[in-house]
């Protein structure tokens, strides 16, 4: 029998099995489709800098073990597949082009220094040296602030799960595709088989990484979330030469340069359930943003669009940790847009959890039956 059952192989899932094949673990992963082709598939992989002091609990806790973490995975991931995920320090632009904007923008700044954060305001003179295809920018609301953080990372989605899904595979994890999990058999406080459409699995252990999908499984564990998928919009450019050499973001939304020319612009937040469709209005307000702060972008061609589907939950933090009045069933889920951020230390915490450690991180504040997820039905407020 498998040591765990993961059900989920977005980028949770893959790394959780990942660290927990390393551990010597017997992993078996369940995918409903194909692993890494939603919401970890359709990010931007932005690693932004993490805070080095006067940590603000345990999400500034997971994030600074993740942030650590990520370089030595990808150099880890090459050295054990031959594949380049794709990881760059390439640091971010932050930007903000009206006086909210900017004051909201300073005050993130003072946060930043308070934890160590390296942050430089930029003038104009600097923003131009950085950034001339932003700098000159002729069209649009002029910039009214401009900061630097150089500790802000990259990398490639895709390559990153590819190379988590063939690293898996090659520390002994089973990876079964097109299996979604549908049920549980539990008896005497403990989950003992999987429902699928192909049959019943079993583990000495289950761990729900289902993303967007995990809602209904957790339902029958007893846990009800109010998780809910957030629609977020990507388009993707690719112009002659390259435009940009770091991230430029603008609040939630962002430019991120890779190296071939290519630049992703996203992206939305719509509460649109489980529908990835484009929209006209969702890409046209993507495609307004990448032409006003780079106007040479108006002459890219556009690539493509896709969407995602992002796991939120009512406080925006992720659901972590072990499924009270069951011994062996525990959940990783609700990253929102931080999964890929997130994961590596996630997966460490979990992984430490599951094998009987204390974890790295305090993931009290992250338990799956928390006062703030666990609301009556109609009654979770996502603003």
């Amino acid at each position: 029998m498998d040591d765990i059952l993961i059900l989920g192989g977005g980028v949770i899932g893959l790394s959780l099995a990942y660290e927990l094949a390393g551990q010597g673990v017997r992993v078996h992963l369940l995918e409903r489709q194909e692993p890494g082709r939603e919401a970890s598939w359709a990010g931007a992989g932005i690693l932004p800098a993490a805070p080095r002091a006067n940590l603000n609990g345990s999400h500034d806790q997971l994030a600074a073990l993740s942030h650590d973490l990520h370089p030595q995975w990808a150099a880890r991931l090459k050295e054990e597949t031959g594949l380049d995920t794709g990881f760059r320090r390439c640091g971010g632009v932050y930007v903000a082009r009206n006086v909210p904007e900017a004051e909201l923008l300073q005050a993130a700044a003072q946060l930043w220094r308070d934890q160590q954060i390296s942050v430089e305001t930029l003038n104009e003179s600097t923003l131009a040296e950085l950034e001339p295809a932003v700098a000159s920018a002729p069209c649009g609301r002029a910039i009214q602030l401009a900061l630097l953080l150089a500790g802000d990372c990259q990398l490639r989605n895709p390559r990153h799960l590819k190379a988590l899904a063939l690293a898996c595979q090659r520390r002994g994890a089973r990876i079964t595709s097109g299996v979604p999990a549908e049920g549980f058999e539990i008896r005497g406080g403990r989950v003992r088989d999987v429902r699928s459409p192909c049959g019943t699995f079993a583990a000495e252990a289950i761990c729900v990484t289902s993303g967007s999908w995990s809602g209904a499984l957790l339902a029958q564990l007893g846990i009800r979330t109010q998780l809910k998928p957030v629609r977020g919009q990507i388009v993707l450019l690719l112009a002659d030469r390259p435009t940009l050499r770091r991230v430029v973001n603008e609040g939630a939304r962002y430019l991120v340069p890779r190296d071939d020319g290519r630049v992703l612009v996203g992206s939305t937040e719509e509460d649109a359930g489980f529908d990835k469709r484009t929209t006209a209005e969702g890409v046209a307000g993507l495609l307004r943003l990448a032409v006003d702060l780079v106007p040479q972008l108006a002459a890219a061609q556009l690539e493509r669009a896709w969407a995602g589907l992002r796991p939120a939950t009512v406080d925006r933090l992720p659901l972590l940790g072990r499924v009270r009045g069951l011994d062996n069933a525990f959940v990783a889920t609700g990253h929102f847009r931080s999964g890929l951020y997130l994961s590596t230390g996630t997966a460490v915490a979990m992984s430490q959890l599951i094998r009987g450690e204390t974890p790295a991180v305090d993931l009290e504040p992250f338990r799956v039956d928390r006062p703030s997820v666990t609301q009556e039905p109609g009654t979770a407020n996502y603003a």
